[in-house]
């Protein structure tokens, strides 16, 4: 059954036309992924589809009793409540259901309606039980931890929330709405790779349908088995994830371009033929060939030009002189922006020729500011790092500070290297800027314009050494694409911060896991990094599973020293200091953890590491107390 059928789709913009003919269904539990370059009119699809905007030709069905629940790229929220106000608004049957149980509580509690209320209670008792009333805030907590806020957020007002925050706050309500079809732009952005990680997994277990937008090729292949490409107005089909689709588009640009050849190939004897015979005594049969020929193209039926092919970006690293074998070896490195509120301390590293080094971690945890302490813009808090001979250090930044706002996209080019200005619009051209949007003012730009402008500007600059912040925000698919071909072939060295793990997995030859304080390398690409994760998590897990055994065999024996002599009294009392000791570590463990928020944000590295002892020793006591409490209990 399909959820949502749109037929004959076109849209216009005046004269411009965005979509041309598209026709397209959603079955029930669908996984799909919709992809193009920017521009192709992946946004304005999705915007007809889920009900924002309307389509000039054409018509889109949704099922009856089908809910569908839309994320754009820019949220608006409207209002002055809180974040877990905003949350509640998903549920707000069961909140209903939730005040008129407490309405017939009430009712019961009066001897002369208690009978009536009683037989009302029952029913509605057990379905608010089984729409999962007595756990919609503990889902309600899971999802916004998923998606990386904190418990000290959930009282923010939205008018606090930054743009990421208010996209989070938003899809988090959308997840937790269970729609039978979730639209998605973008979802991915402002979500780091934990964040990303923890959305897949609840995809794989969400009943609904999902359709979201997306660049992130990594994501693509985890949750989608069905890939709708725009391309030139039109859409085509593709089953699989994003690798499937790579395989699949390559395969039938192939098969065009073969039918176009051999249809070319077949016209060209054609013509041949009637213009040898025509006026001779074949005259009547070429003019039945020439009458094939002009039906077959009153019907569309001749491929005209071959195969579209998009443009892309044409990037290069050359020019590059071998570095020496060391290049970057550190030694106390300690970087942040206070002295008295280090970052990140990272142990004595030493980097070689020809690495890949991939730095990972959650926002705001010192990944760009490790990167600028190394090319010299930051400098370090103490310790050092040295680069080896020869090498050259080229710079991308992720919010590309680098570039000067009032200069042209040709000054630019000009800038990083002496050539001709006709020299610097042909280098522009490699990088998608045609025509006279080579004089447009840097502030002009878009972020992927940006991008393109910023890598234009280091593959001039022939370094040997590249530091790479996020060099694919924004980049289409194909953009990204090219820039991983170009970086797997590059021959100097690399480090690379990113959330990209579609780029990370295809370059690293190390993973450095950044975490608040300090640093962990992995030796070897992102799988080998995801094994020695997943190791570390099980056997966190084993013996976190080996601790109460252990400890009740303890408790017990102390436990039961304790308990001979004591009264039924006694116990009593005992337990009521329990339960009052059980309740100040549960809001000891609170005030810590919101403690630990503020200081991962702000980045100290000590703090972090002496709150994080003080919670481990109070949730020991805590669990102490509640194994006493449940053996006198019972």
């Amino acid at each position: 059954m399909s959820l949502l059928t749109a037929n004959h789709l076109g849209k216009f913009y005046g004269a411009d036309e965005a979509l041309s003919d598209i026709s397209v269904s959603i079955p029930a539990g669908a996984r799909i992924a919709l992809v193009g370059p920017n521009g192709a009119g992946k946004t304005t699809l999705i915007n007809i589809l889920a009900g924002i905007d309307l389509a000039t030709s054409g018509s889109v069905r949704i099922a009856r009793n089908a809910r569908v629940s839309f994320l754009p790229q820019r949220p608006e929220l409207v209002g002055e409540h809180s974040l877990w106000s905003e949350q509640l608004k998903a549920f707000a049957d069961l909140r209903q259901m939730e005040r008129r149980l407490a309405q017939l509580e009430q009712q019961m509690a009066d001897a002369s309606n208690s009978a009536q209320a009683l037989e009302a209670y029952g029913p509605l008792q057990a379905e608010f039980e089984r729409l999962g009333g007595y756990s919609y805030e503990t889902r309600i907590k899971m999802v916004l931890d998923g998606l990386g806020f904190s418990a000290a957020e959930y009282a923010l007002p939205l008018p606090q929330l930054s743009g990421g925050q208010k996209t989070r706050a938003l899809l988090s309500r959308l997840l937790l709405e269970a729609p039978d079809l979730l639209i998605l732009d973008e979802p991915t952005n402002h979500l780091d790779i934990s964040a990303v990680e923890w959305l897949e997994k609840f995809l794989e277990s969400f009943n609904g349908a999902v359709l979201a937008v997306s660049h992130d090729r990594y994501f693509i292949d985890s949750f989608a088995a069905t890939v709708w490409e725009i391309e030139y107005r039109k859409l085509q089909v593709y089953r699989g994830n994003y690798s499937a689709y790579r395989k699949q588009r390559a395969q039938r640009r192939e098969t065009l371009r073969r039918a176009y050849d051999s249809q070319q190939e077949f016209i060209s004897k054609e013509r041949e033929f009637i213009r040898r015979h025509m006026g001779s005594r074949g005259t009547a049969q070429a003019k039945g060939r020439q009458k094939k020929l002009a039906t077959m193209r009153k019907r569309g039926a001749v491929l005209e030009g071959g195969p579209r092919q998009r443009r892309k970006m044409f990037l290069e690293m050359g020019g590059y002189q071998r570095s020496g074998d060391q290049v970057i070896l550190t030694r106390g490195l300690t970087v942040g922006y206070a002295a008295d509120e280090p970052l990140l301390t990272l142990p004595d590293c030493l980097i070689l020729r020809g690495e890949t080094v991939a730095l990972m971690g959650a926002n705001g945890v010192g990944k760009s500011t490790l990167l600028k302490t190394l090319c010299g813009d930051l400098p370090a808090l103490a310790g050092e790092a040295r680069l080896g001979a020869k090498v050259k250090l080229g710079y991308f930044a992720q919010a590309h500070e680098k570039l000067d706002e009032a200069k042209t996209l040709v000054d630019e080019i000009l800038a990083v290297k002496h050539m001709q200005t006709s020299e610097a619009r042909d280098w522009l051209g490699r990088f998608l800027f045609s025509g006279e949007d080579v004089f447009r003012a840097v502030s002009s730009l878009s972020g992927g314009e940006r991008g393109r402008l910023a890598l234009a500007k280091l593959a001039l600059e022939g370094a040997n050494l590249l530091l790479l912040d996020e060099p694919t925000n924004h980049l289409d698919i194909d953009s990204q694409d090219v820039l991983q071909e170009v970086l797997a072939q590059f021959k100097g060295t690399i480090l690379l911060a990113s959330h990209d793990r579609y780029l990370i997995d295809a370059l690293a030859t190390q993973v450095w896991q950044l975490t608040p304080g300090q640093l962990s390398i992995t030796y070897g690409g992102y799988q080998e990094f995801l094994r020695a994760r997943n190791r570390r998590l099980q056997q966190a897990a084993d013996s976190k599973a080996q601790q109460p055994a252990r400890a009740r065999g303890k408790r017990a024996a102390a436990y039961a020293d304790k308990r001979q002599g004591l009264n039924p009294y006694q116990a009593a009392k005992r337990a009521d200091e329990l339960e009052a000791i059980i309740h100040e570590l549960e809001t000891k463990l609170g005030a810590i953890t919101t403690q630990l928020d503020s200081a991962s944000l702000a980045g100290d590295a000590g703090k972090v590491r002496t709150l994080g002892e003080t919670y481990t020793r109070a949730e020991a006591e805590l669990e102490a107390a509640l194994e006493e409490w449940s053996r006198l209990a019972e």
